[in-house]
């Protein structure tokens, strides 16, 4: 049995090299195989790509965050595009909108967000999608702009209503959820996972944050720790752990074009 933890931040949980080696080391005595690393900025993925390059089981997006829309970096397309042919980049992003927040403003983050989307078309990868409380510009953007390589709504925070109105309209989109499925009060999230169809899930910790229940007086959470949510998902759908792993394993490797 393998987990694949699809989105964590490990250059968040530490700035030491030395100390992320030993992250992917834990996650994989946990069972956590494969870990897709994330970074908002391109200076972060500039710092971290070179450190886990050479891991086996560790994979790469490159993106810039709406957090950055400020400061996406200098010539930020074109190191994106140079960067998305590096050995083990499977992936665009994070990128999206995030109107909780109001970095900058929402004509920047558009811009920006579709901006990305284009390179994810050029180059033919999946892109991962940054949603907060701006689930109507993101639906109706991708409506128009979904790469054919299609999409990962990381972190999934809508509700059931939502997942089965980008379902619907045909978007070739996989639902990741964090540790935040584990808590009580997220009904809108086990809705969800209830009524969406289970090639399409995906699971994640979103590290260093969204710790899950179980294990919430953890500091940090950690690529490791997406065992918790995988357990807690398989009991939710009435499966054994076996079958849920199996099938989000398969999942992963599909979207992100894998050999599983």
């Amino acid at each position: 049995m393998q987990f694949f933890d699809t989105h964590a931040h490990i250059g968040l949980i530490y700035e030491d090299p030395i100390e992320q080696l030993r992250v992917v080391q834990q996650a994989k005595l946990a069972g956590v195989t494969r870990i897709l690393s994330i970074n908002n900025s391109l200076m972060t993925f500039k710092k971290v790509y070179p450190v886990l390059k050479a891991m086996p089981g560790i994979y790469h997006a490159v993106g810039v965050a709406p957090v950055e829309v400020m400061n996406p970096g200098k010539d930020w397309i074109a190191t994106i595009e140079a960067s998305a042919k590096l050995p083990n980049v499977v992936a665009i992003g994070e990128t999206g909108l995030d109107y909780y927040k109001q970095f900058g403003d929402k004509r920047s983050q558009i811009e920006l967000f579709i901006t990305q989307l284009e390179i994810a078309r050029k180059f033919d990868l999946p892109v991962i999608i940054h949603n907060r409380a701006a689930g109507k510009d993101v639906f109706d953007i991708l409506k128009e702009k979904i790469p054919p390589a299609g999409a990962i709504l990381h972190c999934y925070d809508e509700d059931a209503k939502y997942a089965k109105m980008c379902l619907d309209a045909g978007l070739d989109v996989y639902f990741s959820f964090a540790g935040n499925l584990t808590y009580k009060n997220a009904k809108n999230l086990h809705e969800t996972v209830l009524n969406i169809p289970r090639d399409r899930i995906l699971l994640e910790t979103e590290s260093p944050f969204m710790i899950p229940a179980q294990i919430k007086e953890k500091k940090r959470s950690m690529p490791a720790y997406v065992t918790y949510t995988a357990k807690f998902l398989a009991e939710m759908l009435q499966l054994p752990l076996e079958d849920l792993a199996s099938q989000v394993w398969k999942n992963s490797c599909k979207v992100f074009r894998l050999p599983e």
